[in-house]
Formats: C-alpha cells, structure tokens, sequence
C-alpha cells in the first residue's frame, strides 16, 4: 500500500508540482492550500508525512506540527523552510518534527527525507548488532550498507562502540568512501539522534564568510548582511556538527573553530551577546591530518581536539566481499529513480567490479551503475554499457590477475628492482599502465 502523504503550501502552483513528483514516485498525495484545510483534513484522516511550509497566511508550519502530533503522534513532519526561518526549524524539531528541507526544494533532496521519515517507523535493520544484544532503534536507522567484510565488522564495531558517547570523532578515508554516511550513522547511535545532525562542506566556505557561516551574524553587520542569519554552530545546538573535509579550513578559521569548541560559545558577527551551544563534533577528511600538522598547515592543538576517536575507512577495493553487495544497492537505487527493471549483472561484469580499482570508490560506483541502468536495453548489466576507461583499466590490471592478494605485493617490488624504481618501466615489465601501478602503490603502502 502507497504511504500517505499531506504537502500543505499556500503556493497553490509549487504545491501541485510537489503533488505531481511525489505520485510518479508511488505515493498518495494530497494538498492543502492553507493551514486551515489543513487541519480539517488530518482531523479525518491519518497520514505517514505531513509536508508543510512554516509560514502560512492563516498559521504556521508550527501549529500544524502541533495539531498533528495531538492527532496522530506517529505521523512524520517535515518542515519546508527559506534560510531565515531555519531557526525555528530547529526548534520545531525538538517539539517533535522529524526534519526541515530548505527551499527552493531539491527533489532528491526532499524524496530521501521522506524515505528516511517513512523508515523511522520501520523494522528494518541494516546493520547487524553484537551478539546478544538488541538492535537499538537508531541502528534500524543506520543510512549505510554494511556489507559483510572482516573491513565492514570493524567499521560498524568502531560505530557500535563510540556512538552513544559524547567524543568527538575523526573519520578519514579517501575520497568517495561514505564518510558523511558513516557521520550520520554514528549521529543516530547518539543520545542526540532526535536532534538536529548539521553537515558543513568545509571546503565550499569562503574565508571571508567562515565566521558568518559558523557563528551567524545579525542584520547590517557587514555588507550585504540584508536579514540575521543563524550559523552551522546554532542551527546544531544539541545535535551533531559534522565537518566535512576539515582539512580544507585555512588557519585562521582553524583558530576561530578550536574557540568555539572549546569554550562552547559563540558570538555572531556584529553581536555583543555570547550564544552557549552544545555540540557533538564530527570531522572527516581524505587528508593525513598528522602530516599537514607537522607542515604547520593544521593547528595541533585543533587535531587533538577533533580527535578524541578516530575511524579509518577502507577504500572499496579493499572490501572484496562487499563491492558486489554495493553493486545491487545501487543498481535497486538506480532502477527506482530511472523507473527500470535491471535484474542485475552479467558475469563478465561482476568479474570486472571485482578486478577494477574503484578509485573514485563508493561514489564512483553509484554513478557507474546509474548511467549504466540508463543506457542498457536488456535485463542485465552488459561490458558494452560500462565506461571505456572503466574496461581499459580492467584489462590493464587482468595481466596482474595470475597473482594471489598474497603476493601480488611481491610481484610489484620484483618489477621495481629491476627497473631501478623508475615506475613507467616497472608498470612495462608488469603489463599495465602507469595509473594502475600508482593504485597498486597506494594499495600496499609501497612508499618509494
């Protein structure tokens, strides 16, 4: 049966359009264009999510929470906000809103948060608990594939055991690797899973606007500064902050964020008054932090602060027993956004996911696999549909196929003594290209 879905905007026309998504998306959905009919219709009938913009002209977004959550306490709220009504977004969260979305509306964006609300009340758990203990209900929560890999039971023991403290975490791996969904799953492990989880693109801020975006800043504090806006640090006040590629943060903002962590306060630009925030922090980076602080490039005193914990993840390549796992999530992902019916992938294909590098990793699978659901006609996954510098690769690395994991390592530092370690003739004497070689390198840790 289709979940039941009320989208409340008085924006009659983005309203419609939303109505429209949301049902070639197999949902049942109805609309009401005030707050009025809102509450008129949840008073006779019961929905999975309500969807509502915060500000109504006869209401607002929070009297429709609390009207729903009187009526039906089970139903999910996801709040519909502009950037300066986030406040109050968060703040509608601690008295019961599953989540907010900015607008203008993201599609992708909006159709995961009401697949995340609708499994809120599902059974399902994804990753699999200690033995003797029961799931929690955030690990039925966990938005990542586990998978079955001795590399997989160590990550999800890593979760399992710093989740529910208050320790700030360091996750690295490489680029593409799930580190965000690692931050979250970690977050909803937490006694703060019903609080806000902020994820910061650490890299996307300017310098100049770095203090501006983590603390906020009020109305005419600088040019262009039209409407008070509140930052990353407010917005998670008793949640989680993930930071993400920390390591691209220049040192003067280093400075302002060991501060803020430290003292637990912050001042928003052009305020006198001081805000106090409880925070989790969780950063994650494809950088070696322990590098860039002996380079002087990060602030010590800041690594240690983040930290407390770290947590390594595994490239994809290093998952064997779990690229194939990987593979049929994404193909079920991309079947259901393309609207096919792939049925899965053909031997040779399977045999090449398993030989290929994947140095783009978990993102570049997912994005393999969807343009290869777009472009094939039959029921299975075919070479022809992959990329070409996909196959290339494979063949590349077919001629080191004869080697065990075991001493395929062996086989590398052979070819590199006899070519002197010069690589391009190490990468001849082994029958594949030169980038191939550089991931084998980067594999084993052969440091030359």
């Amino acid at each position: 049966m289709s979940a039941e879905i009320l989208v409340i905007d008085d924006d009659t026309a983005f309203c419609v359009m939303l109505k429209t998504f949301l049902q070639k998306k197999g949902f049942a959905v109805t609309n009401a264009f005030s707050a009025g009919e809102a509450q008129e219709i949840i008073s006779k009938k019961t929905f999975d999510v309500v969807l509502t913009d915060i500000r109504m002209p006869d209401s607002s977004g929070l009297e429709i929470l609390k009207h729903v959550k009187h009526n039906a306490p089970a139903t999910q709220v996801i709040l519909m906000t502009g950037y300066t009504d986030i406040k109050t977004a968060v703040n509608a969260m601690k008295s019961g809103a599953f989540d907010y979305v900015g607008k203008p509306i993201n599609p992708d964006e909006i159709l995961h948060t009401i697949k995340q609300a609708l499994g809120k009340n599902e059974t399902k758990v994804t990753a699999t608990p200690q033995a003797g203990k029961k799931p929690s209900k955030a690990a039925a929560e966990l938005p990542y594939v586990k998978g079955i890999s001795r590399e997989a039971e160590r990550l999800y023991e890593h979760i399992y055991l710093v989740g529910p403290t208050n320790m700030s975490v360091l996750i690295i791996g490489d680029s593409g690797t799930g580190k965000e969904y690692i931050a979250h799953s970690i977050h909803k492990q937490s006694r703060r899973a019903d609080m806000p989880y902020i994820a910061v693109d650490c890299g996307a801020i300017p310098k100049d606007l770095a203090s501006s975006e983590f603390f906020g800043h009020i109305k005419g504090s600088f040019t262009g500064a039209v409407n008070d806006k509140t930052g990353h640090f407010e917005a998670a006040n008793g949640g989680t902050l993930f930071l993400d590629e920390v390591g691209n943060l220049s040192y003067e903002v280093q400075v302002q964020l060991l501060r803020a962590l430290q003292e637990r306060k912050i001042k928003p630009v052009g305020s006198n008054n001081e805000l106090s925030v409880d925070i989790r922090v969780i950063a994650a980076t494809n950088e070696d932090l322990a590098e860039a602080v002996k380079r002087g490039d990060f602030r010590e005193d800041l690594y240690h602060r983040l930290n407390e914990f770290c947590i390594r993840v595994p490239r994809l390549a290093e998952r064997t027993d779990d690229i194939m796992i990987f593979a049929h999530y994404f193909l079920s992902q991309a079947n259901e956004d393309l609207e096919k019916e792939i049925e899965g992938f053909d031997s040779e294909v399977e045999e090449l996911f398993l030989a290929y590098d994947w140095p783009g990793n978990l993102r570049e699978m997912k994005n393999i696999i969807k343009r290869s659901v777009l472009l094939e006609r039959g029921r299975q996954i075919t070479l022809a549909v992959l990329p070409p510098e996909m196959q290339e690769a494979a063949k590349a690395a077919s001629s080191l196929a004869g080697y065990s994991k075991a001493n395929e390592e062996q086989a590398i530092m052979e070819a590199l003594e006899k070519a002197n370690y010069n690589k391009s003739k190490a990468a001849r004497l082994l029958d594949i290209d030169r980038k191939t070689l550089y991931n084998k390198l980067k594999l084993y840790n052969i440091d030359l």
